[in-house]
């Protein structure tokens, strides 16, 4: 199945390209290598193994849960987590009966691109079009999406910009979506503090930084963004393994880049940006949340509830709770999809 969207169309002269690749590179999805890691990591998982599938630009790595005949519900990560941030939440939806899909994003996991000639970028519309594709590659006309940072901005896109293909959206931190020319308002002091590493990724610096204390650095964004979560080793570790993926670095540096204005996005994807920067409404079923511990940069709930024209609920998750909503609280988390649901 394919989504016929004529703004995300490759050009002729990158199809061109990709061809050329094909013959020489390798359209293979995974190396043997790559597939002993897969399976690995399969092992780790409290939900089972994973699958892989081709979807537009990627082979996506996902978990899938429930039974297959269940209304299905797309959760997405963020950074720098992974698929292990619903490990609980995935098991309570699926016995609930929905059937659960949760991939790892573009440089997580098992995910890889397809063509080596395929940008590695990490801006907002680029993970939302890789939620569409995987939507067209397992069929499913519609989903409730759901999900947290990285995750929650895309989750927010795919509902503002494809409602027909959203029957309902759980957005931690609300209304993320945002623009190139909006982030070039220098915020107060505070705020700038809280995003000390998105300047320090835009330095050469930074990414050699990040790249040689990939692991290290995850930790550290952890504990800050969730200072009450007391995880233990094996739990950071489980989710850390996805973040040897080898376009992890470039697609994270390219996502903090291009919120700065600091590198291009696709042309392909100019004319959604602009509708994006222009802060289009949300008019599905929606539920926002947040802890009342997070440490991440966040907005305050009345900034954007507005944002959100369909039946709409916030909730406040309290007990110290921080940015991994769904695995800090997967409880509460869980109850807000199948809430939003019944809206």
């Amino acid at each position: 199945m394919t989504h016929d969207f004529p703004a995300l169309a490759i050009d002729a002269r990158r199809r061109r390209l990709i061809g050329a690749m094909a013959l020489t590179a390798a359209t293979a999805v995974l190396t043997q290598a790559d597939r002993v890691l897969a399976a690995t990591a399969a092992k780790a998982l409290p939900f089972g193994g994973l699958k892989q599938i081709d979807a537009g630009v990627l082979s996506v790595g996902y978990a899938e849960l429930g039974p297959a005949t269940g209304a299905p519900v797309l959760l997405l990560h963020g950074w720098p987590y992974d698929i292990h941030a619903f490990a609980e939440v995935g098991p309570r939806l699926a016995e609930a009966g929905y059937r659960v899909i949760i991939p790892h994003l573009r440089g997580y996991g098992s995910t890889r691109f397809r063509s080596a000639a395929t940008p590695r970028n990490g801006q907002q519309m680029a993970l939302a079009a890789d939620g569409l594709a995987l939507m067209d590659a397992l069929a499913l006309r519609q989903a409730i999406v759901a999900g947290f940072d990285w995750g929650a901005r895309t989750a927010d896109i795919m509902a503002a910009l494809w409602p027909e293909r959203c029957k309902a959206l759980v957005s931690v931190s609300g209304y993320l979506i945002g623009s190139q020319q909006a982030n070039k308002a220098p915020l107060p002091p505070k705020a700038e503090l809280a995003w000390w590493y998105q300047f320090y990724f835009a330095t050469e610096r930074g990414r050699e930084g990040y790249a040689a204390n990939t692991h290290a650095f995850a930790k550290l964004i952890w504990q800050l963004a969730s200072p009450q979560w007391k995880f233990d080793d094996p739990t950071f570790e489980r989710s850390a393994a996805s973040l040897d993926n080898p376009d992890h670095v470039d697609i994270t540096i390219h996502n903090y880049r291009w919120r700065l204005g600091l590198a291009d996005g696709e042309r392909q994807y100019d004319d959604l940006e602009r509708r994006l920067a222009a802060g289009p409404a949300i008019s599905v079923p929606t539920i926002t949340m947040e802890g009342d511990a997070n440490g991440a940069p966040h907005p305050e709930p009345a900034s954007y509830a507005k944002k959100f024209t369909g039946k709409y609920a916030h909730r406040l998750i309290a007990g110290g709770v921080g940015h991994n909503l769904p695995q800090e609280a997967p409880a509460a988390f869980a109850q807000a999809v199948i809430d939003v649901d019944r809206f």
